[in-house]
């Protein structure tokens, strides 16, 4: 199993009140692809990050995601998420209206959906961010990790992600005309 640096600010519940709560109800979360954009704002590269997973024990890719905290915006959740992940010198261009361009939904048994996740039912709120500054991954992330949308559409890139991630990674690319 991995060993994961505790979160500084692990907000309104415990470990123990978390993971009682994740048996019973879904938790919310907001989840961003990072991209870098060209002067007409095509997409150049999709940022993922390389962390040690704690459910499998394996490294795995995956992109920006975290919980809405009680009494946090969804607006300030976003920020928070990526400047945890990215560190404080990214410079996400977080969009004006803060409607995803999807909604995800986790589910704790595998084939629901293709996106599993078995701690929890979990619903996100996903993102395509726009990153201009230097990006200095922070916590249990390892490495950002920048590849072109060609690079990133290898099943072998995909597969990589976790919790089927690489699912939204392509709506993301298809939600931008980034597919080609």
């Amino acid at each position: 199993m991995t060993v994961r640096t505790p979160d500084p600010n692990p907000g309104w519940l415990s470990e123990l009140a978390l993971d009682e709560t994740r048996s019973r109800v879904p938790i919310l979360y907001v989840e961003a692809v990072p991209v870098r954009v060209d002067a007409l704002g095509q997409v150049e590269h999709v940022g993922l990050l390389l962390r040690g997973s704690a459910m499998t024990g394996v490294m795995t890719r995956t992109i920006v995601s975290g919980r809405v905290m009680h009494g946090e915006s969804v607006r300030d959740a976003l920020v928070r998420n990526l400047e945890k992940d990215l560190g404080p010198t990214a410079f996400p261009q977080v969009p004006a209206s803060i409607a995803p361009f999807t909604v995800a939904e986790y589910f704790p048994l595998p084939g629901v959906t293709p996106l599993h996740d078995p701690r929890q039912h979990a619903v996100a709120l996903v993102y395509v961010v726009p990153v201009t500054g230097e990006c200095d991954p922070r916590q249990d992330a390892l490495e950002l990790t920048w590849l072109t949308p060609e690079e990133i559409l290898d099943p072998r890139v995909t597969d990589e992600l976790e919790g089927g991630r690489g699912h939204l990674v392509r709506q993301a690319l298809a939600h931008l005309g980034a597919l080609s």
